[in-house]
């Protein structure tokens, strides 16, 4: 599966790519050493292209940015939090099935803007 969709966050993007942005953002905080983690990347980057142009998806690796982690009260990952206008709008801890995380990323989109 492409990645093209993803944006990769780092400190020095994340608030131009986030909390900047004119649509909705879901931001995955993982760690590579995460199984939980590991089992909800393919979902999100599925969803990166089903909901693309409607809802940017991004990815912060705490491990290499535990600084911007901590700075958003991330304690426990798979941390997937939703941005709009700036502000966490949502967010879910722990690895879920599709059909949830579609659910999830359906509740920052405006109305009519649902997944067909």
């Amino acid at each position: 599966m492409s990645q093209d969709c993803l944006v990769h966050l780092d400190a020095s993007n994340f608030e131009e790519e986030v909390l900047k942005s004119t649509v909705p953002v879901l931001v995955d905080f993982w760690a590579p050493w995460c199984p939980p983690c590991r089992m909800v990347c393919p979902l999100v980057e599925e969803l990166s292209s089903e909901y693309a142009g409607r809802i940017k998806v991004a990815k912060l690796n705490t491990d290499d940015y535990p600084e911007v982690a901590r700075r958003y009260r991330i304690s426990s990952i798979p941390a997937l939090l939703i941005y709009d206008g700036g502000q966490v709008q949502n967010m879910i801890v722990g690895a879920l099935p599709k059909s949830e995380l579609r659910m999830f990323v359906e509740s920052a989109l405006p109305k009519g803007q649902t997944h067909s």
